[in-house]
């Protein structure tokens, strides 16, 4: 009333939250409005909590190190977040041990010589020069020929490459598109590519929307086709569960192999925080 600050449900869910970090010695690394964020140690994992106004707990591995994060409701008590650490421990060691062993490219400066991939094939990477519209092509001697105008910096040549990448990707991905929605008997409503730290795919499935991951474009084409197979099928199944399995061999026998392969592939260099 008058002129008091009405704070929000979610601003003193927050506050609270802060709180009882304080009483309990933690330090809160982050705080706004919608959320904040600490460190806890569970046993021998140690985790970033990142309290935000969502419904679910959602615990995830980051790679390239193994980070582990956990995005909890503002109102979730602290007991029930270490509990379902404490009771992943197990599955976190083995993400991290996975992550560890990956071969990982180093960051890339888009400059000639460099190794950079198309489908799971590795070009050596040419950079020219001239006045003229950017652009990339592939040579069958290995090479990838990456044009710029005179001058462009990392950034720029990043992005032609990149957009390449996409443009590439969005043929492809339309033709399978094409095939599996007929062979599933599924209908997307739209689709989209993005640059994602963590999933190779993610599916909306009261939108009707898949989501592929740009760093597709990167990796064999078998792979490319596994993703798009898997998150159509959680059109009709929304879990990873036994249906889905079942699902996954019907359309496509060999998925098991073609996960395998993609997640034996090098990676890209990335620099991710929580």
């Amino acid at each position: 009333k008058g002129n008091g600050v009405c704070l929000s449900a979610n601003t003193r869910a927050a506050t609270k939250q802060m709180e009882f970090q304080l009483k309990m010695g933690l330090t809160p690394l982050k705080t706004n409005m919608s959320t904040n964020s600490y460190l806890i140690k569970v046993g021998v994992v140690e985790a970033m909590i990142v309290r935000k106004p969502v419904k679910n707990l959602h615990l995830a591995v980051l790679p390239p190190a193994g980070k582990v994060r956990v995005t909890a409701p503002l109102s979730m008590k602290e007991d029930a977040i270490r509990t379902l650490v404490a009771t992943k421990i197990g599955w976190i060691k083995k993400q991290q041990a996975k992550f560890a062993g990956q071969a990982r490219q180093t960051r890339r400066e888009y400059i000639s010589g460099e190794s950079h991939y198309f489908l799971g094939k590795r070009y050596r990477l040419e950079v020219v020069t001239e006045q003229a519209r950017p652009t990339v092509s592939l040579k069958a001697n290995g090479r990838m020929i990456l044009s710029v105008r005179p001058g462009s910096s990392r950034a720029k040549r990043e992005e032609v490459l990149i957009e390449w990448y996409r443009a590439e990707l969005r043929e492809i991905v339309t033709e399978l598109l094409s095939k599996w929605q007929n062979k599933i008997g599924v209908q997307l409503d739209t689709w989209r590519i993005m640059r994602m730290k963590t999933r190779w795919g993610t599916c909306n499935h009261k939108a009707g929307r898949i989501t592929l991951n740009l760093e597709l474009a990167k990796k064999p084409l078998s792979c490319i086709e596994y993703v798009t197979v898997h998150e159509l099928v959680h059109l009709i199944e929304k879990k990873h569960n036994e249906r889905f399995q079942k699902l996954m061999t019907k359309y496509l026998p060999k998925w098991r192999s073609a996960k395998e392969e993609l997640n034996r592939f090098i990676l890209a260099h990335e620099e991710w925080e929580y």
